[in-house]
């Protein structure tokens, strides 16, 4: 059998054969994030659903008005205190350990795998797996659970019902 180098991008963006001690790097699943300001007066918890306030500034997501919908990702951090500066996972898997996802979808034991996550109608920066469906609230799907620990963030466009 013959061996075969199979062709990389170089430093310099070129094509070129694979050298001798170096590999291939494969990119991750890590979630893309951004930063945002909380601008709650409460400290703000891994995996809350929040929406821009403002330019730089995040609140937690609801899903009883179109304004407070308009999700634009999940806290990254373990905690963001109020006025302070933390990361929003915008897209990308986003892992927790099983008590941070029963703190935010008000389950136990973690996610469950292959449900869909939503916006809350009823309850501010929660999730739940029931979609809303009374009229005038809005359904925001914000991603999959890939595993109890796992939520692969897809953030859908808000569904004024």
């Amino acid at each position: 059998m013959v061996q075969r180098k199979p062709l990389v991008l170089g430093d310099d963006g070129l094509p070129q054969q694979l050298q001798s001690g170096d590999a291939i790097s494969v990119p991750t699943n890590a979630p893309s994030l951004r930063p945002a300001i909380n601008g709650e007066s409460v400290a703000i918890p891994f995996g809350t659903p929040v929406y821009a306030s403002t330019g730089t500034g995040v609140k937690r997501g609801q899903a009883n008005a179109k304004a407070t919908a308009k999700i634009i990702g999940l806290v990254y951090d373990a905690n963001v205190a109020a006025g302070a500066t933390g990361s929003v996972a915008q897209g990308g898997i986003l892992t927790g350990t099983t008590a941070q996802w029963d703190t935010v979808a008000g389950t136990t034991g973690g996610l469950a795998f292959g449900t869909y996550y939503f916006l809350d109608a009823a309850n501010p920066g929660k999730l739940t797996a029931t979609a809303p469906t009374t009229a005038g609230q809005v359904n925001v799907c914000v991603g999959s659970a890939l595993s109890s620990t796992e939520l692969e963030v897809d953030i859908e466009l808000p569904i004024l019902l």
